[in-house]
């Protein structure tokens, strides 16, 4: 009988990439297995089978329990886990990078590091959320004042727009059930957006903890990214939903939101988006999600070959390599 850990390594070549991949599948009361190279769900009804590498993230509810063998073909496909609540979803934990190039992830520590370019990054989120203004010149506490007013303004039209009654953004945190319906949509909406937007940092190779709006926690790049479609797709939906009906408002913003990240190919986007912003003036080839290459660092910022022994070179031996 082969063993999983007799398995042939997956190579970039045979992973879909994160823009063809369903944004999301949530399970419950099952039990995950693994078959092959695809994931199983077995529950009273019977056993259902999901390609793994068809999955950006895998969103497990009550009552679930995945096995070590689902947990390694997850991993090697790059897709994303979280356990999540009844009445909402939370990220905790995360699959490898679908690409084996390090270029986003110096870009963005690059870009981060210094505090000119960390700056010019925010700007650029900004004017991404906010086409029709021009965030140049402002300052980080005026870019913040103004998303602010910008993020109000939005909640007020959804209100009128769907006819609820709003009385402002309330949520308390470990406890969902605090919130109105519709605060309850916006919850559920953002936490599945955090998610989401967790599997393509992750993805792409990024860095969640570099965050250019965000700072001082883990997820703080992926609240960067979340946050570029809040007021596109995120709070215009969660109104609609607790519109509609105010029962059952979490799963049905869960599902409404599949429905719209599919339908506008917010994956794609946000691939898109994350290498605009990083790459912004870097210098260097395009990246490319199929390189497998490894080099060393040496003097100058240069690079050399990897699998070789320096330890016997001479200095202009050095220098002769170095220009391969």
């Amino acid at each position: 009988m082969t063993t999983v850990s007799q398995r042939t390594a997956l190579t970039p070549r045979h992973l879909t990439r994160t823009g063809e991949r369903l944004s999301f599948i949530y399970l419950e009361r099952c039990t995950v297995h693994r078959d092959a190279n695809a994931i199983t769900a077995e529950d009273a009804d019977g056993t259902t089978h999901i390609p793994s590498a068809t999955i950006g993230t895998l969103l497990l509810g009550p009552g679930t329990r995945i096995t070590h063998q689902a947990m390694t073909i997850l991993g090697e496909t790059g897709a994303a886990i979280a356990w999540v609540g009844e009445q909402g979803v939370r990220y905790y934990a995360g699959g490898r990078a679908l690409t084996r190039s390090s270029a986003l992830a110096e870009a963005q520590a690059t870009q981060w590091a210094n505090v000119r370019s960390r700056l010019a990054v925010a700007r650029a989120m900004y004017q991404l959320r906010f086409p029709d203004e021009d965030p140049a010149g402002l300052t980080r506490h005026g870019l913040l004042g103004r998303e602010g007013r910008r993020v109000k303004d939005c909640y007020r039209a959804q209100a009128a727009r769907t006819g609820i009654r709003w009385h402002g953004r309330k949520y308390t945190p470990g406890d969902f059930a605090a919130g109105d319906p519709v605060n309850q949509a916006i919850t559920a909406a953002a936490q599945c957006m955090y998610g989401i937007a967790h599997a393509v940092v992750a993805s792409l190779g990024c860095t969640p903890a570099l965050g250019f709006v965000h700072s001082g926690h883990e997820l703080s790049f992926v609240l960067d990214i979340a946050d570029l479609y809040k007021t596109e797709i995120g709070i215009p939906l969660a109104f609609d939903i607790a519109a509609e009906d105010e029962e059952d408002v979490a799963s049905r913003t869960r599902r409404a939101l599949r429905d719209r990240i599919n339908e506008t190919s917010l994956l794609d986007r946000c691939v898109d988006d994350i290498k605009r912003l990083l790459l912004q003036d870097a210098p260097g080839p395009a990246v490319s999600g199929d390189q497998d290459v490894v080099t060393l660092q040496s003097d100058g910022d240069r690079k050399v070959a990897a699998g070789r022994n320096y330890g016997d070179t001479t200095d202009s031996d050095e220098d002769e390599a170095m220009l391969w």
